[in-house]
């Protein structure tokens, strides 16, 4: 199992000078960590920037200094290569990992011109069979669950889900672990209990969240409006056919900040599994 990732990375130095923010970094080291975290081989693809003007280069866009026959030459080269990579690994890449706007390596966005447009860099177009993941969204791995668990039932699910996400190389954690499951605890406890959910919360990097019942659960609810006011992406699940209104399978508040899908399947494609929805 592996990815194909743009080199600046692993080396940010290949990116062009004064580009790379705090953000950025912390995005490139959070997907070297999951990678490392679920054993993902990071194969590095070339950078034909650097090939082509240097390390040291002011930023600029695709027609300003790559729209050249000497570069697309060097491209045809360069995708021979990663072909040639990918033949003798016998197996396709999970996806390629690049980073948005570069006029080379973006994913979903890229400077051809001065303006920014939608589409992939001139590099990572000459792979439209491979899937293509921006780093931001790779990094984005740490799943906090938030839902129910009084019951032996609601805990038992909670694993099911915890299982599902796993598999499919997000690391979840559980509330349910931390100890919150005992009606004895005392006042000690819940003190310790909940200042680590806060933690973990603040740490992760999406919540996932179950919204089942005629009501969902006052703790869930409290989690994912934390989550909100963090700015955390939030995905719902509501597998109850119940309704509450025309428009509103739930609470609207709930529904309005996050996503929310309908069956547990559904959940690592909302996410942005890079896995079949069956692996």
């Amino acid at each position: 199992m592996y990815v194909l990732v743009v080199p600046c990375i692993e080396n940010p130095a290949c990116r062009a000078r004064g580009i790379t923010t705090d953000e950025d970094l912390r995005h490139f080291s959070r997907a070297v960590e999951r990678c490392r975290h679920f054993s993902i081989d990071m194969v590095p693809l070339p950078c034909p920037e650097t090939i082509y003007i240097g390390a040291d280069r002011p930023p600029g866009s695709y027609l300003d200094r790559l729209a050249t026959p000497a570069f697309a030459a060097l491209l045809d080269r360069l995708e021979a290569e990663v072909r040639a990579v990918i033949r003798e690994r016998g197996e396709a890449p999970l996806a390629l990992v690049g980073v948005d706007s570069s006029p080379a390596c973006g994913v979903t966005a890229t400077y051809y011109s001065s303006v920014k447009q939608p589409g992939r860099g001139a590099f990572l177009a000459r792979f439209p069979d491979i899937p293509a993941i921006d780093v931001k969204e790779f990094a984005r791995y740490r799943i906090y669950l938030a839902g129910p668990l009084f019951s032996e039932a609601e805990r038992a699910y909670n694993l099911i889900l915890h299982d599902l996400l796993a598999v499919h190389l997000f690391d979840v954690y559980l509330p349910q672990e931390a100890g919150d499951t005992d009606p004895a605890r005392c006042g000690e406890e819940h003190g310790a209990i909940f200042a680590q959910n806060l933690l973990a919360l603040r740490d992760a990097d999406v919540v996932v969240a179950v919204i089942d019942g005629a009501d969902a659960d006052s703790g869930t609810s409290w989690e994912m409006g934390y989550a909100y006011a963090l700015k955390k992406k939030i995905v719902a699940l509501r597998t109850d056919f119940r309704v509450v209104g025309h428009h509103e399978r739930v609470n609207l508040m709930l529904e309005e900040s996050a996503a929310v899908v309908t069956k547990k399947e559904d959940l690592p494609r909302a996410l942005g599994s890079l896995l079949p929805a069956s692996p």
